[in-house]
């Protein structure tokens, strides 16, 4: 099977490795041997068929009576993404999903392919208020719940928002980049692109790729001597932060995610960070009152970045939340201790539900009422909550981050 004479093959083999083995999609794409000269078609086709495949699933159960084996669900998903989305011609995106489908060895199933791809119709919207932001914006129904619950009006907004494009900070010579169709960002040597094609400059340090909500974190985090990173993989936030602190401390749970931090600041060049190998919710006596200033960028949802990493929807459950929840509060109960007197704890996340954010710091305060709320400010549009700041994809640039400050007196 090959990408060069049929458009869905590639994607297949691509989303194969996400729907039925677990891969994410960044991973997939990377390990996946595409047609070189439509690569492009096949990243958009792929991170399309997850962005929407809510809506996808439904226009199929709606239009069966049994559900398709995988396989062919899989083709009649890519197949209707390129039909209702990218305004392909219907011919040759029906018989290219059905030459695909014998191809895989499920000539049986052709004749239904064909059939389905000529008379399928589209979903009735659901009167439900969750039911239709759940289809209208392609999201799990429970994830649906709780930001409508959250934001009421804005709900649609913040889950439907589009990702912004590629981020980029650069440290020299971006003089040569801005050329190229791009947006500015309330941040210095900060740039998003529509496009941007990576080359040498990546490796020789010249710039990185980070989020504007990261940047948007490392803003907000005063300089200081000595900071502890508590959960710094890849280490983007750390080498950034490394600029405005005289040390960082870049502590990793997984060996394999402490060499890329170290990777990540031989590229940039950072010579005064020091990646470890350790637990954050576990306890180090060493680490007791050693440092000026701690985040916590906590594991979470993902909520705030489903824009730019659509896979999420596929593999977060609701149940997944209070465990993640656990961890959060136990990191950051954890490193509290290692804040000096009159030093800062800071708390993030890239999640927009309140429960993983403002409720985290709530429950951390009844334990810990010796800490104050530091109120912060951000260049980039935030909301501001009860104790810390809310970016929203609809209004900040696309980043659903979320960042609070403590105070230890």
């Amino acid at each position: 099977m090959t990408g060069l004479t049929n458009p869905l093959a590639d994607p297949y083999m691509v989303l194969t490795k996400v729907y039925s083995d677990g891969t994410y999609l960044k991973q997939a794409l990377a390990s996946t041997a595409v047609e070189p000269l439509h690569r492009a078609r096949t990243s958009r086709i792929c991170y399309g068929v997850l962005e929407k495949d809510i809506y996808l699933s439904r226009i199929i159960s709606g239009n069966t009576e049994k559900q398709p084996k995988s396989s062919v669900r899989l083709v009649l998903k890519i197949a209707l993404y390129m039909l209702e989305f990218m305004e392909k011609h219907d011919y040759m995106v029906i018989d290219c999903a059905v030459e695909l489908t014998k191809k895989l060895g499920k000539g049986g199933a052709a004749g239904f392919v064909n059939a389905f791809l000529r008379g399928y119709k589209l979903p009735d919207m659901p009167t439900g208020a969750d039911e239709r932001l759940s289809l209208e914006c392609s999201v799990p129904l429970w994830l649906a719940k709780k930001v409508r619950r959250s934001y009421k009006a804005s709900a649609k907004d913040i889950l439907s928002a589009p990702s912004a494009g590629v981020c980029v900070r650069f440290e020299r010579g971006k003089e040569k980049y801005l050329a190229a169709e791009h947006t500015e960002t309330p941040f210095k040597d900060v740039y998003i692109f529509k496009n941007f094609v990576r080359d040498g400059g990546y490796d020789m340090g010249d710039y990185t790729f980070q989020s504007v909500g990261s940047v948007a974190i490392c803003s907000a985090i005063s300089p200081c001597e000595r900071l502890l990173d508590a959960c710094a993989a890849p280490g983007g936030k750390s080498v950034l932060l490394a600029k405005k602190c005289k040390s960082v401390t870049s502590c990793e749970v997984h060996p394999h995610r402490v060499e890329l931090i170290k990777a990540y600041a031989e590229r940039m060049r950072t010579d005064n960070m020091q990646p470890v190998c350790a637990d954050s919710s576990v306890y180090n006596a060493g680490y007791e009152k050693a440092f000026d200033a701690v985040l916590c960028d906590v594991p979470c949802s993902g909520s705030g970045v489903i824009n730019e990493n659509p896979d999420i929807k596929l593999f977060r459950r609701e149940e997944d939340i209070p465990s993640l929840n656990k961890t959060q509060l136990a990191i950051l109960d954890n490193c509290s201790r290692y804040v000096k007197s009159g030093g800062r704890l800071y708390y993030s996340t890239c999640s927009v539900l309140p429960e993983e954010n403002d409720s985290i710091i709530y429950n951390f305060l009844q334990l810990h009422p010796e800490y104050a709320v530091d109120n912060l400010q951000s260049p980039l549009s935030a909301l501001t909550t009860k104790y810390g700041l809310q970016f929203l994809p609809h209004i900040s640039l696309g980043a659903g981050f979320y960042i609070a400050c403590l105070v230890k007196p």
